[in-house]
């Protein structure tokens, strides 16, 4: 290859780009319905996404196993009521395997950029590696939470000790009798502090806004119970059903600030006064927003940690760090050898997730850099055969992603067909479809706690939910069970679109 030429892949008819939950699921419906022209491209060494890379102890789904996983693919065999880790991993490890898609993963390929070519209809990608390839379609499956957010802390980066986010966790590293910083509150803290509680010398929580917590209710799953799902699956099909159902019972609570979530709250406290008798330890937990605005979390070890002799909770902010220790904002010093991030992740609620250019030359990171926006989380004007698996506005806020992703898998199949059916042709979401799609997500928004005035990750700098979806996941589902041709563009490929600077103002207008 010379200097001055890529070496190109060859060409497929569909990219899938991510091997977690979306392009697995994605990939076996395709094989079902005899598609074999796909690939996808994997930046690690094997699949499951944020479940292969996220191993810190305590790591565990708080979604119901038999509901966080796929409907066609039940797995009797769950150890406990909500997955750990390693066994949500081996579960994707198991679909892989099954439906042999291995051979069809290219491991340690990291996608570094796409373009849109408009004379062939196809996407150009370029790899990390300095090779290409083309694809006439591409399926962004790469999730929101992968790449770790580190937090802006005068002096963090002269402390002498270990310092390790929940994300990229060294086992290799021993918290054995070693003073511990936890810096953060969220779902991974709550997690791993009572993992880690019992083996260290203290724990240090630096908390910066106390979340609701609910009990989980987590149990382990006997053999006998394994035994029964497995020969009788109408079972776990009624109990998947069972825990869909609970889980939209409280949308009402979440989608209106109302007496609902009222009643939520004061579930919330009784809890915590029933688990933690220090009035002042209570009070510094109580959270002083609606419930909801922020993600409620669940943990039946969380609070009981808290309460042990060697755990401090530190609410009064981080003023900087030194070599040997963090300096609170009220004047404590705390000597630590070890400082854990449970600071979350980068979640894109705006700009676009790797360097995109669409048609007349368009910049997704430009278009997307006040939030992000597509067309039922799926498809972006000005960016044809190019589609999102967990796109903007598609996250729940109740219940499990799995539910999302099969919707957007069944949507994103006709989408293909369609495309398949029309091989001159590339594939284009009117402006005005998404334009008034995301203006009636954005309406039914107001007067819901997740705009309550609580400030989550939820929302753009301005305020903007680009994350969520605003309502009952049932209907998202109704949403997308059709894919509608009147509301795309089929463009014959090659052609001279004499539209293109239109297209491109009315495109700017609409960002």
């Amino acid at each position: 290859m010379s200097d001055n030429k890529k070496e190109v892949k060859p060409a497929v008819e569909v990219a899938i780009i991510g091997a977690g939950f979306g392009g697995i699921g994605l990939a076996i419906r395709l094989q079902q319905q005899g598609v074999q022209d796909f690939v996808i491209y994997e930046q690690a060494a094997d699949v499951g996404g944020v479940w292969r890379d996220n191993i810190y102890p305590g790591a565990a789904c708080d979604v119901p196993s038999h509901l966080y996983s796929f409907s066609f693919e039940a797995n009797p065999d769950w150890g406990r009521s909500y997955g750990p880790q390693e066994e949500i991993h081996r579960y994707l490890q198991h679909c892989a395997k099954k439906y042999q898609l291995n051979s069809r993963i290219q491991f340690n390929t990291t996608v570094s950029g796409l373009a849109f070519c408009e004379k062939n209809g196809q996407w150009t990608i370029n790899f990390a590696d300095g090779t290409q390839s083309n694809a006439r379609a591409v399926v962004l499956a790469i999730g929101a939470l992968n790449i770790p957010q580190y937090p802006k802390i005068d002096g963090l980066e002269k402390f002498g000790g270990k310092i390790m986010h929940t994300a990229e966790w060294d086992q290799d590293y021993s918290l054995t009798n070693k003073r511990v910083a936890v810096i953060g509150t969220g779902a991974s803290a709550i997690q791993v502090v009572p993992a880690i509680q019992p083996e260290v010398a203290s724990l240090a929580l630096f908390q910066r806004t106390p979340p609701w917590v609910m009990p989980k209710f987590d149990r382990r799953q006997s053999t006998v119970r394994q035994a029964r799902l497995r020969r009788w699956p109408f079972l776990q099909k009624l109990i998947r059903n069972l825990q869909y159902l609970i889980a939209e019972s409280v949308v009402p609570a979440f989608m209106w600030d109302s007496v609902l979530t009222r009643f939520g709250e004061a579930m919330g406290r009784r809890y915590l006064k029933k688990v933690v008798s220090d009035p002042l330890l209570r009070k510094q937990l109580t959270p002083q927003y609606a419930m909801g605005c922020k993600r409620v979390l669940l943990s039946d070890n969380y609070y009981p940690a808290l309460t042990k002799s060697n755990v401090s909770l530190l609410s009064a902010g981080i003023s900087h760090i030194d070599k040997h220790a963090i300096y609170s904002a009220d004047g404590q010093r705390i000597e630590v050898d070890a400082v854990v991030l449970a600071t979350g992740f980068k979640v894109p609620v705006s700009g676009a997730p790797m360097p995109v250019r669409g048609l007349a030359g368009r910049d997704l990171n430009n278009d997307w850099a006040i939030g992000s926006e597509a067309y039922k989380g799926m498809t972006v004007s000005g960016y044809p055969n190019l589609l999102y698996i967990m796109g903007p506005n598609t996250g729940p806020g109740n219940t499990s992603v799995i539910f999302y992703i099969e919707s957007q898998i069944h949507y994103i199949l006709q989408y293909l067909s369609a495309l398949r059916a029309s091989p001159n042709e590339y594939i284009n979401v009117k402006p005005e479809v998404q334009r008034t799609f995301n203006e009636d997500v954005q309406r039914r928004f107001k007067g819901t706690t997740w705009t309550s005035g609580c400030n989550s990750w939820y929302l753009t700098a301005d305020g903007k939910n680009t994350t969520l979806w605003p309502s009952f996941s049932w209907l998202y589902r109704l949403r997308t069970r059709r894919f509608n041709n009147a509301e795309y563009e089929f463009v014959e490929v090659g052609a001279s679109r004499e539209d293109d600077a239109e297209l491109g103002v009315e495109l700017a207008a609409q960002s």
